[in-house]
């Protein structure tokens, strides 16, 4: 029960406060209101302390609060709450340990502003720090050897193993054109032949080849180039096709530079084997095969070859090659006997027509 007190009138000479209720707005001082409040006794006391209004907006504030857009009670309660920086000092506290404390983590330390500049001795250190040491630096370069090494060792594989067989094959194929074409113009090749000069054309039919044939052994002139060489220089010459007898020898790469023989150890007894010249078709056929060898032992290339079965003079022919294959270490020998002896002008063979 509120306690009975005296009717006052306004500073203005209006109402007393109690007919108007509550809050009245505009009685008394115009910058100030009146709240209800609980008096001394524990009753309601509808005259309240006196608080100072908004100028603008006429909204109660609270004395002493910090304005916000238009010095409003809630721009205020707003600056104060858990969020501003306002507030008791157990609420400051809470707020600095939410933040990471007065000296704070990153977040704060990101919030307080720019950091501040190193130090020389500072930028030094992280410098160094960030330098990779020693063994960091050897395994790089370590590991940069390798993968050079790595793409040189392909390179040349690649070389070996694809760009010799392309080219030689295109030298010579080139050479049995021009042979064949000579040959047609009737142009008439000399009795004896430069070294790397062709002179024939070696067919093996059952392994699809066709290659030229030219004076020499040599890698350079004439194998690398695709080409079957004809054994014709001391102490290695050998026999040629039209003579009466004799041994024919012959050698080609199994491996890059065209490769003509890489399969030669397919062949079998009773294969043909066909020399193409000027104005004859020599045929043979495989007898024998002698698999592996040392490069010393030339008498594979005798008159009549040792280690191939013949026993007599006659027409042979050899053909040579390195083995196993990839490497040179040793070599593969194929023997045959001419059988046929066939003027160009009565066609081709049999064994080239099928």
């Amino acid at each position: 029960m509120t306690t009975p007190r005296p009717e006052r009138e306004d500073a203005y000479g209006g109402a007393p406060y109690g007919s108007y209720g509550p809050a009245f707005v505009g009685a008394g001082d115009p910058g100030t209101a009146r709240m209800p409040a609980v008096d001394d006794y524990g009753g309601y006391d509808e005259y309240g302390p006196e608080l100072p209004l908004d100028d603008r907006t006429m909204a109660l504030r609270v004395p002493g609060a910090a304005e916000g857009a238009y010095g409003s009670l809630s721009a205020s309660a707003g600056a104060s709450g858990p969020g501003g920086a306002t507030g008791g000092r157990a609420a400051r506290r809470k707020a600095a340990k939410r933040g990471g404390g007065r000296r704070g983590g990153g977040t704060s330390a990101a919030a307080d502003g720019p950091a501040r500049p190193l130090s020389r001795v500072e930028a030094r250190q992280q410098a160094r720090a960030r330098k990779p040491g020693a063994a960091v630096m050897v395994s790089r370069a370590v590991g940069e050897l390798f993968i050079t090494t790595g793409v040189v060792m392909l390179l040349f594989v690649t070389y070996q193993l694809w760009w010799t067989n392309v080219r030689a094959h295109a030298e010579a194929g080139s050479e049995t054109s021009q042979l064949q074409d000579d040959w047609a113009n009737g142009k008439r090749a000399p009795g004896v032949f430069e070294p790397g000069q062709g002179f024939a054309i070696l067919h093996i039919p059952k392994l699809d080849v066709v290659a030229p044939i030219a004076e020499g052994v040599s890698n350079k002139n004439v194998l690398d180039k695709g080409m079957v060489g004809h054994y014709g220089e001391a102490p290695l010459k050998t026999a040629m096709p039209y003579d009466k007898t004799g041994n024919f020898g012959l050698a080609a790469h199994r491996n890059t530079h065209g490769e003509p023989f890489r399969y030669i150890n397919r062949l079998v007894a009773g294969d043909a084997v066909v020399v193409e010249t000027q104005d004859e078709y020599f045929v043979y056929k495989v007898a024998s095969m002698l698999p592996v060898t040392p490069p010393s032992n030339t008498s594979v290339l005798n008159p009549v070859p040792t280690g191939s079965g013949f026993t007599q003079q006659g027409r042979y022919i050899t053909l040579t090659t390195c083995t196993p294959e990839f490497t040179s270490k040793y070599r593969l020998i194929v023997w045959g006997k001419m059988v046929e002896e066939r003027p160009r002008s009565k066609g081709k063979p049999d064994a080239l027509i099928q």
